[in-house]
């Protein structure tokens, strides 16, 4: 496969691709922001945070092309002042990340994570540290979490016991960053500590981690209104706000197939089916076993391409949805064929998107890209497709395939790829392989262009997690208004791996302003016919 410049057919597309992508999200042209990632998608998992998978990336790693980077991120809508108890991964929990690559809808291969959490001390109330912490041996480093390692090979379907073969194990979690007296000596080389060597050329990395999801979600949830429109500031709720992360960074040889070197990569979540609650006992006695849980293990939570569930599956299978698996995929076919929000588009802007069924989406969206991500051997199905073979890009370009960057979403997923804009402005027309409708408008945004704080060059490439003491929010969906104050204790001031990545996290020349100015140029045109 080709690792040269996108050539017409390519980029068409991919245009195509990036709008199946908007009409997934469900965007409104220019009045509607993108719906959040997957961030509490579905009614069932909204319940239930430790088992939410909230975003799922895969890339080439910049620094080391011969390396995958698979990142999960977990529980989101973190506050940094969450405590007491903060927010651990589930010891009840089981998280999966699944790799096809033979691109027939089946798991080869699944890295599996399961975590333990002990108490040094249960006669204080202060839950994750009882005094300064240096490093992650530290005595004072009070609850403690370590998780394991298994690798699940061939097809799973149906595997309800999902026992995998342990490769590392006892593995230290980075803990959690509840402020600058806590960390005297600064937080990131603490969490530093938690970048392991598991062997075989396998890096891992397990715990908080600052959001790297960018988008204004209050205007998408109050009647689909964008804020900069109204004349104010664009925010970004999810500035501020950590998350979990399970990372891994593994050669690419581990994860090739036999016919190419395109995967499909998704993200998934167990808990075993029976769930029993106990008495606790009598103060003073050991730590309480408040509940059991027992039985085969059962599908959670089910995440690949962003903005799937919430916003393209109907809510009557969106919890079916997270039970699935790829091959299965032809059941929820009717919504790719004649989905709602492109009759929503129709009938509330006059756009003439196309009439169902919509073969171009189903061979685009369940299919992978020709001649970029498309399986030599494809079973239709919706995953994360990444071809390796296609390198890092030099000047990594924050709309993906639309910006020329064959490195970029939808192939695979980098956490500067700008998923929203890359949808609003295809869904507008706004690509030069859509000349029936006003290309002028390229520039549409909702004014978040790239993430509240850099990203690190370097594994796990997202940043430290937020405190209390630099973090302005205001709850979940609450924004940062301006940089990270100058404080000592501040992940953003410690010494660290350069988190500089100017080239994809740059927003464009235009400003914002200009850039919404136009868009509602654009909109009056489309509103007066």
């Amino acid at each position: 496969m080709r690792q040269s410049s996108v050539n017409m057919r390519q980029l068409t597309f991919a245009a195509i691709a990036a709008v199946v992508a908007a009409v997934v999200a469900g965007g409104v042209f220019a009045l509607t922001p993108v719906g959040a990632s997957s961030h509490r998608e579905a009614p069932f998992i909204a319940g239930d945070p430790e088992a939410d998978g909230t975003d799922l990336y895969s890339f080439v790693s910049p620094d080391n092309p011969e390396m995958v980077t698979l990142l999960a991120n977990y529980t989101g809508f973190q506050p940094p002042a969450g405590g007491p108890n903060f927010f651990p991964f589930g010891d009840d929990v089981l998280y999966e990340i699944n790799i096809d690559n033979t691109g027939d809808a089946r798991d080869n291969l699944t890295f599996q994570f399961r975590f333990d959490t002990e108490f040094a001390d249960g006669d204080t109330f202060e839950i994750p540290n009882t005094g300064p912490v240096t490093s992650l041996d530290d005595p004072n480093l009070n609850r403690r979490q370590t998780y394991s390692v298994s690798v699940l090979e061939g097809d799973t379907q149906g595997d309800t016991e999902r026992e995998g073969r342990v490769i590392a194990e006892d593995l230290p979690v980075a803990p959690t960053n509840n402020g600058p007296n806590s960390y005297p000596e600064g937080y990131r080389q603490v969490a530093q500590e938690a970048i392991l060597d598991l062997g075989d050329g396998i890096t891992s990395f397990a715990g908080p981690r600052d959001d790297p999801f960018f988008l204004d979600l209050g205007g998408t949830f109050d009647l689909l209104t964008l804020r900069p429109l109204q004349g104010l500031e664009p925010v970004d709720d999810f500035a501020g706000l950590n998350v979990n992360t399970l990372a891994l960074e593994v050669p690419k040889e581990m994860l090739r197939g036999p016919n190419d070197s395109v995967v499909g990569v998704r993200t998934t979540s167990y808990r075993e089916s029976t769930n029993v609650l106990q008495d606790v006992g009598e103060p003073g006695e050991p730590f309480p076993e408040v509940r059991q849980t027992e039985g085969p293990q059962t599908q959670l939570s089910r995440l690949d391409l962003p903005l799937v569930n919430e916003l393209l599956i109907a809510l009557r299978d969106q919890d079916r949805w997270n039970a699935s698996e790829p091959v299965d995929d032809a059941q929820f076919l009717e919504y790719v064929e004649d989905p709602e929000p492109a009759r929503l588009l129709n009938e509330r802007i006059g756009l003439e998107a196309p009439a169902p069924p919509r073969e171009d989406l189903v061979s685009i969206f369940l299919t992978g890209i020709p001649d970029l991500n498309q399986p030599a051997e494809v079973t239709p199905s919706a995953q994360l497709r990444l071809n390796m073979d296609i390198p890092p890009s030099a000047e990594p370009d924050r709309l993906g395939i639309l910006g020329g960057d064959e490195a970029g979403f939808p192939n695979g997923r980098r956490p500067a790829d700008d998923v929203v804009d890359i949808s609003l402005r295809a869904i507008a027309g706004a690509t030069p392989f859509t000349p029936e409708f006003d290309v002028e408008s390229n520039q549409l945004s909702d004014g978040n262009t790239a993430n509240d704080v850099p990203f690190l060059d370097t594994f796990p490439f997202l940043n430290a997690p937020h405190d209390y003491a630099g973090a302005t929010y205001s709850g979940a969906g609450g924004g940062v208004a301006g940089g990270m104050p100058d404080t000592g204790g501040v992940p953003y001031t410690d010494d660290f791996p350069d988190n500089d990545q100017p080239d994809s996290n740059e927003p464009d020349n235009e400003e914002p302003d200009g850039v919404l100015q136009r868009a509602l140029q654009t909109l009056t045109g489309v509103f007066s016919g």
